[in-house]
């Protein structure tokens, strides 16, 4: 097959799956004693090609982008005791505690109290999110009014998606792009032959690796590929280049597929 041909083919498979699709199904986080410990389950596509599984694109938790603005509207007043907007910040309200209904315009860095930036250090944010579902899982406001239970149900899932998204730097880099007003279209087709001969080069290795030791290694060299990016990406966010950002994005995608693959191959 020429090398055209080749570049045409693998962007016909590529075509819908260069960017992660974001979708979240907040019931299925609200069983008791979960919610401590949530797990990414990813749905695949299904690809003509065989041997294509890394290339495959999943579902990140992260399913709502929009512009943060202050949380403190003129306003807004508490729905249980009509307390002023200083008195009710985005997920409880200080005067009586009720869990308030989910405000759009508070972004995830907002809910971590984190500074919006790709930079963040991620240590702390799993005993940031324990301590809001503490406060807001739908198990502990079982007693509460119907429609707070319902406020309950929708802030966890909120914050789980706040958590799931920020702690992982690919979703993380989509989130504050799209933050930005800046798409990641999900339609592209691949052009660059460059990366294109990479993908399938490592697909044939991670197909042809000899054992587990040959896949580690792999694994290893996709995990200094993300690095990488994830250092590039950081540049050019800072310095507003969101042609660079997008261009680091799309390596990230497939690198992390890879690793994903051979997650499942070890």
């Amino acid at each position: 097959m020429s090398n055209k041909h080749l570049l045409t083919s693998l962007s016909s498979v590529l075509r819908r799956t260069l960017t992660p699709t974001f979708s979240f199904n907040s019931t299925r986080w609200f069983q008791s004693g979960t919610f401590f410990s949530p797990n990414v389950k990813t749905h695949h596509r299904l690809f003509p090609c065989s041997g294509l599984d890394f290339l495959e694109i999943h579902n990140i938790p992260g399913k709502c982008f929009t512009s943060s603005q202050s949380a403190e509207k003129a306003s807004a007043k508490c729905w249980n005791c009509s307390a002023t907007a200083e008195a009710v910040p985005f997920l409880l309200c200080s005067s009586c505690r009720c869990i308030q209904p989910v405000d759009q315009s508070v972004d995830y860095f907002q809910i971590f109290g984190l500074e919006r930036k790709y930079d963040i250090v991620v240590d702390n944010l799993e005993g940031k999110y324990k301590d809001w579902q503490k406060k807001v899982h739908p198990d502990l406001v079982h007693t509460k009014s119907k429609e707070e239970r319902e406020y309950a149900a929708e802030q966890s899932a909120r914050v789980i998606d706040a958590y799931l998204t920020l702690s992982k730097p690919l979703a993380r880099a989509i989130y504050i792009l799209k933050l930005e007003g800046v798409d990641v279209d999900e339609e592209e087709t691949l052009s660059e032959s460059e990366l294109l001969t990479e993908i399938l080069e490592i697909r044939e290795a991670v197909e042809e690796a000899a054992d587990s030791q040959a896949l580690v290694q792999i694994q290893s060299q996709m995990q200094e590929k993300l690095k990488h990016w994830s250092s590039s990406f950081a540049n050019a966010f800072r310095s507003r280049n969101f042609d660079e950002a997008l261009k680091a994005i799309r390596r990230m995608t497939y690198y992390q597929r890879v690793k994903e693959t051979i997650v499942k191959k070890l």
